[in-house]
């Protein structure tokens, strides 16, 4: 489960687990051509491999991207290396719509590491762009995430949403609060992923995870399955359309704690981003749905870290729906929800001035990086001096 293979492999014995389907597949899979630059990446401990006509491999380490020393991918070595990679769906899907996403599994050293693939046309050649998923699902101590995302891993029901730009960290923070959940709860988990990156090893929890187009057809029939396969926890994903957002935000209204992911700047723009996704008629509606079943956001980006041991940590922007957030957004106040965010700092919540401001006394970023991705310079180096940057009236 979870890779795609180049040809159909013989029936797999009989295994216990997700983890060990993956390990039952990959040892039927022939290696290919490519599978060395995927263990180059591993290596290299790098987070990206990016495959272009014309340019040598390369690969994203600590952040930055790292040429390997080989000469540049001609266009035939590039069809030779990347169509392999197809199953006959993804293929199909490669052709009508110019790119196709799926997950592939490369054995390094007898460790089996996990990546999330896209293929893709550019100038109309193919290419790819790969990111590794650890193995290892570190918990918030480890990815120093603030613990009050722990708190939100106890809600019995209501939606979690991770907003942030693509590679900013949101599938493993995710993963760590699932895993949390896993080694505290005795409860359901249900992933409904396109494609499953981090696989889960049960602890207390039983945990099903569903592969769009493996394991079922499309999100909209895996949603209509979840709800009678008895879930207490629902992770659905990105938050890409109205379909995806209703049918979440209906799973967190009929009593699950539902986990997803949105691309947005900030927590507070993240209700914005929400409303875009529907006709103004339909906004009043949707602002009540999210201020009675939404219970938090959180909003991340990635930053390099000077830590020894330690290549980035996330900045995390923190809104609770506490009774004030959820009035200014029943209210259409979203401007003032960054305000709500400070003045709630008692309650766990944060902004990306404050969290930027403990980074840097907890000695994971220096000042310049600080500066460079700061919403607000003058604030930073207000907060930096000591002078508390306060809040003015919300109501």
């Amino acid at each position: 489960m979870g890779h795609s293979k180049p040809a159909a492999p013989k029936k797999p014995a009989a295994v216990s687990s997700a983890e060990d389907l993956a390990a039952s597949l990959l040892v039927e899979k022939r290696e290919l051509e490519v599978d060395k630059l995927f263990k180059a990446c591993v290596k290299l401990e790098g987070s990206d491999l990016h495959l272009k006509v014309g340019t040598p491999p390369i690969v994203r380490c600590k952040g930055d991207l790292k040429t390997l020393n080989r000469p540049p991918i001609e266009v035939d070595e590039m069809v030779r290396l990347l169509i392999p990679l197809l199953d006959d769906r993804n293929r199909r899907i490669f052709e009508e719509e110019g790119g196709a996403d799926f997950s592939y599994t490369v054995a390094v050293d007898g460790e089996n590491w996990r990546f999330r693939v896209n293929m893709l046309k550019q100038l109309g050649r193919p290419g790819l762009v790969a990111r590794r998923i650890n193995n290892f699902i570190p918990n918030f101590e480890g990815l120093f995430l603030p613990p009050v995302l722990e708190e939100l891993c106890k809600y019995d029901q209501g939606m979690v949403l991770l907003a942030g730009v693509t590679g900013s960290g949101k599938s493993t923070t995710i993963a760590s609060m699932l895993n949390w959940i896993n080694r505290n709860y005795r409860k359901h988990i249900l992933t409904l992923e396109d494609p499953i990156e981090f696989v889960y090893k049960e602890d207390k929890c039983l945990i099903n995870q569903r592969e769009v187009g493996t394991d079922v057809l499309d999100f909209n029939i895996a949603m209509k399955h979840a709800v009678r396969e008895d879930p207490d926890i629902i992770l659905v994903g990105e938050m890409r359309d109205q379909e995806t957002f209703m049918t979440a935000i209906h799973a967190a209204e009929t009593g699950h704690l539902v986990f997803g992911t949105i691309h947005a700047s900030g927590a507070p723009s993240t209700i914005g981003r929400i409303l875009d996704l529907f006709p103004e008629a339909l906004h009043t509606a949707i602002r009540n749905a999210m201020a009675f079943n939404m219970k938090g956001i959180v909003a991340q980006k990635l930053l390099p870290s000077i830590k020894q041991g330690v290549s980035r940590v996330p900045t995390c922007e923190i809104m609770l729906f506490t009774p004030m957030v959820r009035k200014l957004i029943l209210e259409e106040k979203d401007q003032k929800l960054s305000d709500a965010i400070r003045i709630g700092a008692q309650d766990g919540m944060q902004d990306f001035t404050m969290s930027l401001k403990q980074l840097i006394d907890d000695g994971l970023i220096d000042r310049p990086t600080a500066f460079e991705v700061a919403p607000n310079v003058e604030a930073l180096k207000m907060t930096l001096k000591g002078i508390n940057v306060s809040a003015p009236g919300i109501i």
